[in-house]
């Protein structure tokens, strides 16, 4: 973001998540409060440590590190020693300590209850900004989450778009409470030394058991006739408090400050010309949803990272180009280990990527028990999507569904030679990672006794196996995203009931969906609130890609030309398609506008 003030340079990272106008709004309250709120300054003297030399002078200190050219006032004029010492004029050296900034972190808890609903949350949003960048700037980690919320469901670090649109999202009839306030220092164990910990809301959470030690920000919106200002008392647990007024920007701006900051008003991101023999001929969103596999057609397999706003920098995809005489069979990515691409060489299969172990990462080659087991997609079709999840003792797990919807397990890595390749289930409809743990639907199995005549949900890697029933006999399936209503294993999502109905299961309930014919539904989507979460459908002029709700059905955007694959990312409010004319495109729900998009460059 090129149009800030120099004064807001330190805080450009953060600023750049919103259009420029917001930026610009929010810019004079960030400088404010962080004036207000001081820098988080590095472990001192104070606080012990290993000494590591001398860090700069000092007006202060014992006469044991005064500086050597002090000492010839001494030998030259004594009295002037003397007056310099009351005046405190003498240069002493100060002293350097050793301090494990990996264990520093800054905590924040915010109150979403009815205290603090309205325009008070758009100084939170300030504050965050500000405390997020505070952090930075001395290597500190930095977590927060909605106070009324659940810590092991709505605890994020650093600030993103999906966090801070889940927290907007986040709101409580029940007023804070020691409880809410006792769950969260037990879960972020700040019971013994909470450290840079901070509570946000109305005055009344000083009076919290469990509030001692932690410091506070208190936000009151004045009860004022024609008042558009909020009153901000920073209250740092070991220093002076300090008080700031912030004149709100026009109402309409605190609309959008407060319903979705990262709506349209900005450029458009730029276009990605790609070669010719890299053009993109399919894709698949990841385990996790927050990487986008690009597949090209020379082959190769790319992993980028789905960018969290227009203004963002797309980084360079990771790459993976198999050597000749293999064929890719199925890829995926890890958050914490990178592309994983599955090769077919002659008659085994080779990972491209190490698997983790207990015991370390290992090469892995991978052979069917026989060839009606093997899971290769037939030729012209799209590699198969791939996931993995790691277990408590360090061992990864591969799984893959093929284009007959049966769901593979690969065997863990052997030391040498081959680990088997086999089906574990004979019908998968679809496969995701929700909360850190891979999920599958199983569809009905038919009308012979003892068999399933409704769908279901599969825990994978657990034992005994775990099946949650879900009542929808299709069994068609797709993983969606949404931050708050969603079915508390699986997340967001839809299931085929009939030809023409589709369930959508939440945590209040499921809702049913009637789809027109000649709709081709290609995921399930949250949009911006208050809309209710609905299924997202290509138009018969295949073209135009509508939202299918409880409320009127709605388009949401048009394609350049015929679309001939869509998906919808299942780790945030993202979808995107390719064209036949090659040209690939990721859209953003929350901003309503393009976030990527790639072409085939002309051939020279």
């Amino acid at each position: 973001m090129t149009a800030l003030p120099p004064a807001l340079r330190p805080w450009a990272a953060q600023l750049s998540l919103f259009p420029e106008d917001l930026a610009l709004h929010l810019g004079p309250y960030v400088a404010r409060l962080s004036a207000a709120l001081g820098t988080l300054r590095p472990r001192g003297e104070a606080e012990g440590g290993e000494p590591q030399g001398y860090d700069g002078l000092s007006r202060r200190g014992p006469f044991e590190r005064l500086l050597v050219s002090e000492w010839l006032w001494a030998l030259e004029a004594p009295e002037e020693l003397v007056r310099r010492a009351a005046f405190g004029e003498l240069a002493f050296l100060k002293p350097a300590f050793r301090a494990p900034q990996g264990a520093r972190r800054t905590v924040v808890l915010l109150d979403v209850g009815p205290d603090q609903l309205g325009l008070p949350r758009i100084a939170h949003l300030v504050l965050l900004i500000v405390l997020a960048r505070r952090a930075e700037a001395v290597g500190a980690a930095f977590t927060w989450g909605a106070l009324q919320s659940d810590p092991a469901r709505a605890t994020w670090t650093g600030l993103e778009v999906h966090s801070l649109l889940a927290w907007l999202g986040a709101r409580s009839p029940e007023p804070a409470s020691a409880r809410h306030l006792s769950a969260w220092r037990e879960a972020l164990e700040l019971r013994h030394a909470p450290g840079d910990a901070w509570l946000v809301g109305a005055p009344r959470l000083a009076r919290l058991e469990g509030a001692e030690g932690l410091s506070r920000v208190e936000v009151v919106e004045p009860m004022e006739p024609g008042a558009h200002r909020l009153a901000v008392d920073v209250r740092p647990s070991a220093r002076a408090p300090r008080s700031v007024v912030l004149e709100l920007p026009p109402p309409d701006d605190c609309l959008r400050l407060l319903r979705n900051p990262f709506g349209p008003g900005h450029r458009s991101p730029p276009a990605y010309p790609r070669k010719v023999d890299r053009r993109i001929i399919g894709f698949s969103f990841s385990g996790d949803g927050r990487r986008v596999l690009l597949f090209s057609a020379d082959g190769g397999v790319e992993g980028m990272a789905v960018p969290h706003s227009p203004r963002a920098t797309v980084p360079k995809p990771r790459r993976v180009q198999v050597p000749s005489g293999q064929r890719v069979v199925a890829a995926g990515w890890r958050s914490s280990g990178g592309l994983l691409v599955l090769a077919r060489h002659q008659h085994e299969y080779v990972m491209h990527g190490l698997v983790r172990t207990p015991e370390g990462f290992r090469k892995a080659r991978y052979q069917a028990l026989d060839d009606s087991q093997r899971p290769d997609p037939p030729p012209g079709a799209l590699p198969l999507p791939l996931m993995s999840w790691v277990d408590p003792r360090g061992q990864e797990h591969l799984w893959l569904k093929d284009g007959r919807g049966r769901l593979f397990s690969l065997a863990r890595p052997k030391e040498e030679g081959t680990s088997a390749l086999f089906v574990e289930e004979e019908q998968a409809s679809a496969m995701a990672e929700v909360h850190s743990r891979l999920v599958c639907v199983l569809p009905p199995e038919g009308g012979e006794p003892g068999q399933a005549v409704i769908s279901r949900l599969k825990m994978l890697g657990e034992e005994p196996a775990r099946l949650t029933p879900l009542n929808a006999r299709r069994g068609e399936a797709f993983f969606g995203y949404s931050p708050s209503s969603a079915h508390p294993d699986a997340g967001l999502l839809a299931v085929r009931d009939q030809d023409l109905d589709w369930r959508l299961f939440l945590d209040t309930g499921v809702s049913v969906i009637l789809m027109p014919e000649a709709y081709r539904v290609v995921g399930v989507v949250q949009p911006p609130a208050p809309a209710p979460p609905g299924l997202v459908a290509l138009d018969p002029d295949q073209r135009t890609f509508r939202l299918f709700s409880r409320q009127s059905p709605q388009a949401l955007t048009v394609a350049n030309a015929p679309v001939v694959q869509a998906a919808a990312s299942h780790g945030q409010q993202v979808f995107g398609w390719l064209t036949d004319a090659g040209e690939f495109v990721l859209w953003d729900l929350m901003e309503k506008t393009v976030l990527y998009r790639a072409f085939p460059a002309a051939a020279s």
